[in-house]
């Protein structure tokens, strides 16, 4: 397989709306049919998570599509980006149940999670991987 082709849609669009459907599905019911209680809220965020995840795993392939790097992000990066806005909305929520958050906050917690994602593709692209010639 070329390692410059992308990878077919279909699979992140299959699993997205899998995970998108059982994440707002299961946050629906969650709020709708119980009381705020430690287990139920934690199952909050895995449901957060998991949604956010979710709707964002196609949106993640197509601006990977569309803004290409070296090297191509593989399938893992792909994930590990829709999983990143997963992660934002539940510290969104968690400091908003708390009632700490602000838009400066919110910025720099985007802020840092961006960060954290630009200088995993820093490391990934700082591999050495030598040419193979034509000889051997």
């Amino acid at each position: 397989m070329d390692s410059n082709k992308p990878s077919p849609f279909a699979p992140y669009l299959f699993t997205g709306a899998g995970m998108a459907a059982a994440g707002w599905g299961g946050l629906f019911l969650l709020v709708s049919l119980s009381l705020p209680f430690l287990g139920f809220r934690w199952l909050f965020f895995v449901l957060l998570t998991l949604a956010l995840a979710g709707t964002a795993l196609p949106v993640a392939y197509f601006l990977n599509l569309r803004f290409p790097s070296k090297p191509p992000a593989g399938p893992n990066v792909i994930v590990r980006q829709a999983l990143w806005l997963g992660v934002l909305g539940d510290l969104m929520a968690w400091f908003q149940l708390g009632r700490l958050l602000t838009p400066i906050l919110a910025f720099f917690i985007a802020a840092g999670l961006i960060l954290i994602e630009v200088l995993l593709r820093f490391n990934e692209r700082s591999h050495f991987k030598p040419q193979s010639d034509g000889d051997e």
